[in-house]
C-alpha cells in the first residue's frame, strides 16, 4: 500500500460479489484502493486469489476483509498478495495485538513465512522481506460500542495503521441496527469522531449508500479512509434507477 495512505484522504469501494469481471471494472474505474469483503459474502479464498490479481494488475492496491479473527486466513491472504488486512468487531487492545501480530514477520510479529504470489512464487522473497512486508497495513473495525470505550487503546497498539467504522453494527451493538439518526448512535459517532486527526493513525469509515452527499459529509468531517458502497450496491441501485427509467416511456 502507499505509504501516502496516512497523509491523505482515499476512497475505495467494496467487492462483495466475487465476480471477475466486475472486479475488473471497479479496478479500472479510479478507486483509491479495493476490499474484498470476505465476512458477509459467499466469498472463497480461492475466488479472491484471482480478486487479488486482477485488482493489483490493475495498479489498484487491495485489502482484504476477513471473515473474523482468523490468523490463518490472515497469513494466507498476505501471501496472495493483499496490500492490508481489515479485521472485524476488535473490541480490545489484546485483539488488535493478536491480529497485527499475525500481519508482520518476526521479530515485529508471528507471521508465518512461506513462499507464493506475494514473494514473487519464490523468487523474490527478500526484496518483499525488505518492501512490501514491512509495509502491510492493518486496520481494525470499531463495529460495536464497546470497541468505541476501548479506541485510544487499540490505536496504541504497534501495527494499526488506523481504525474504519462499522455503522451497521455499531447501531446494532447499541439495539437500534440501521437508525443512524437515532441520537443514541450519534453520540456513539460522536465519540469516535474524537479521535479523527489529520496525521497518525487514520480514521475510517464505511458509507454504505452510494450517495455522493454521504460521501462528502464523511471527508468534511475528516475521515481519510473512506469505504464507499459495494459493486452490489453501484450495480443494483443503477440498474433500479434504469428499470424505472425503461418503465416510464412505455
Amino acid at each position: 500500500m502507499p505509504s501516502d495512505l496516512t497523509t491523505r484522504t482515499t476512497i475505495g469501494s467494496w467487492l462483495q460479489l466475487a465476480d471477475p469481471n466486475l472486479t475488473e471494472i471497479m479496478a479500472r474505474s479510479g478507486f483509491d484502493w479495493l476490499t474484498i469483503d470476505l465476512e458477509h459474502t459467499s466469498t472463497t479464498l480461492a475466488q479472491a486469489a484471482e480478486m487479488i490479481r486482477i485488482g493489483s494488475l490493475a495498479g489498484v492496491p487491495m485489502f482484504a476483509r476477513i471473515s473474523g479473527h482468523d490468523t490463518d486466513q490472515i497469513k494466507r491472504l498476505l501471501d496472495m498478495g493483499v496490500s492490508g488486512i481489515i479485521a472485524p468487531d476488535v473490541r480490545s487492545a489484546s485483539d488488535a495485538e493478536r491480529l497485527a501480530a499475525a500481519c508482520f514477520y518476526p521479530p515485529r510479529g508471528k507471521r508465518g513465512v512461506g513462499l507464493a504470489r506475494a514473494q514473487g512464487y519464490g523468487r523474490s522473497f527478500k526484496q518483499y522481506l525488505e518492501g512490501s512486508a514491512n509495509d502491510v497495513v492493518f486496520i481494525p473495525q470499531i463495529e460495536h460500542i464497546g470497541a468505541v470505550d476501548e479506541l485510544d487503546g487499540i490505536l496504541d497498539v504497534d501495527g494499526v495503521a488506523g481504525f474504519f467504522v462499522g455503522p451497521y453494527d455499531l447501531s446494532g451493538s447499541l439495539g437500534l441496527p440501521g437508525q443512524f439518526d437515532h441520537p443514541d448512535v450519534q453520540a456513539a459517532l460522536d465519540r469516535v469522531a474524537e479521535f479523527i486527526r489529520p496525521t497518525g493513525p487514520f480514521a475510517g469509515i464505511h458509507v454504505v449508500d452510494p450517495d455522493i452527499n454521504q460521501l462528502r459529509s464523511a471527508i468534511k468531517r475528516g475521515y481519510r479512509f473512506i469505504g464507499f458502497a459495494s459493486e452490489m450496491l453501484i450495480f443494483s441501485e443503477r440498474m433500479e434507477n434504469l428499470a424505472s427509467g425503461v418503465q416510464s416511456v412505455r
